[in-house]
């Protein structure tokens, strides 16, 4: 990939995985590249520049290692988050309802993490 590709490139929403790096769980930090571009859907490898690390830019989010097609992930999580049952919601996208189950759990880990990252940073009541 040229340069100016990896220019184009909006990594301020990502932060590096490496819990032993400095700049771990910090966005914006100006720290992570492009190196390369992975698999069929020509998903972003990232690379801190602080501890040298490479992880995908979906480590750390319910997308990572999914096995289903991203619309079928979102699909589930919109009929959840409208309140659609789990068997419902199964019915309704083609899967299984332990894999509605499945990525429900990982959805609402992601968004403690975030929630908690967000509360940290929250300015206290004066």
């Amino acid at each position: 990939m040229s340069e100016a590709g990896r220019e184009a490139d909006d990594l301020t929403a990502f932060c590096c995985q490496n819990p032993e790096c400095r700049d771990y769980g910090q966005r914006g930090k100006d720290n992570l590249t492009v190196p390369m571009r992975y698999g069929p859907q020509q998903r972003r490898l990232l690379r801190c520049r602080t501890c040298k690390a490479r992880f995908s830019e979906r480590e750390g989010t319910p997308l990572f290692g999914a096995l289903l097609p991203e619309d079928k992930v979102v699909a589930v999580l919109e009929h959840i988050a409208e309140g659609v049952g789990v068997r419902k919601t199964g019915r309704l996208v083609g899967v299984n309802k332990n894999t509605v189950v499945r990525y429900c759990l990982l959805a609402g880990d992601h968004a403690r993490q975030l929630h908690d990252e967000v509360v940290a940073f929250s300015p206290g009541d004066a």
